[in-house]
């Protein structure tokens, strides 16, 4: 009684808290593209109908169309950065090109030992790992590894499964997540990651899909839209957020569609193209992201 009490509380947020918002629309629209970050500077290239030839890149709000590629195709991986990026496999038919793009013009490289569409793709345009896919008659653990002049297989993952997401900073650090594996749907949750040397399964997903995108590295990664037939409708919003222990569900697309792409980080990601139902599309989303503060309180 008589006195007064000086009381200091430390208040800690739940971590981080982020958001899609729309951003300008593609000048086609397209599905099965293929892409690179960062989302200010972002490059989609390839994509249906048919396997087409186009590049576009984004400045932040519009798309401009650049050089195409020297090989049109659709369902393709990727690596690198705006303006380097890596474009390598793809379909119709099972596609062993790699394409370099040096900021201007794409120049063909060495081709992929197995031809295929449907991997997952992460690195640098000097060194890439190209995981998993579709190869005829069904679906490979075949592995390759980009040194900026020849793929070489190194060690295979441990599911077969096509349709996946990757992110990951090069040909030693990476992840693998979600797919499937035919016969019939079989979707999967796995994430697999890679240290250079082999794969070790980590955390599911907590929504197991196909044809989703991904984004980011081996700790701090992406999962957005995806496919998960025979639901319907089948085409998600779902995003995923990954921190090198667990996923947690974020806030959702504004439109979900399957064989959506993109690329960036955690923080700052571009998602663009795909399927939002019947047809394609052209709309492009921009997730950013933000942690929350930690405030010292003294009364």
């Amino acid at each position: 009684p008589g006195g007064y009490l000086n009381n200091t509380e430390e208040f800690t947020s739940g971590g981080p808290v982020g958001a899609w918002s729309t951003g300008g629309n593609m000048n086609a629209s397209s599905a099965e593209r293929s892409g690179v970050g960062p989302a200010t500077t972002a490059l989609a290239f390839g994509g249906t109908p048919g396997g087409i030839a186009l590049t576009e890149q984004y400045n932040g709000s519009t798309w401009t169309a650049k050089n195409v590629l020297n090989t049109g195709r659709q369902d393709g991986a990727s690596a690198g950065t705006s303006p380097a990026a890596l474009y390598f496999g793809g379909t119709p038919g099972a596609k062993a090109n790699t394409e370099l793009l040096n900021g201007t013009s794409w120049t063909n490289k060495a081709d992929l030992n197995l031809g295929r569409g449907y991997m997952g793709g992460f690195g640098t345009s000097t060194s890439a790992l190209a995981a998993s896919g579709g190869a005829p008659p069904a679906p490979t653990s075949n592995v390759e590894e980009y040194n900026g002049t020849s793929w070489a297989e190194v060690q295979n993952n441990n599911t077969a499964r096509r349709a996946m997401a990757a992110a990951g900073v090069d040909n030693n650090s990476g992840i693998i997540f979600g797919g499937n594996s035919p016969p019939g749907t079989n979707l999967k949750a796995l994430t697999e990651s890679w240290n250079g040397t082999s794969w070790t399964e980590i955390t599911d997903l907590n929504s197991a899909r196909l044809s989703l995108g991904g984004s980011g590295t081996t700790t701090a990664a992406l999962a957005f839209g995806g496919d998960q037939p025979p639901a319907s409708p089948n085409h998600v919003a779902i995003t995923e957020e990954y921190n090198g222990v667990a996923w947690t569900e974020v806030a959702d697309l504004n439109v979900g569609r399957s064989l959506i792409v993109g690329g960036g980080t955690t923080s700052s990601t571009l998602g663009f193209g795909g399927e939002p139902g019947s047809g394609q599309t052209s709309a492009t989303e921009e997730w950013s992201s933000s942690s929350n503060v930690v405030k010292t309180l003294t009364d």
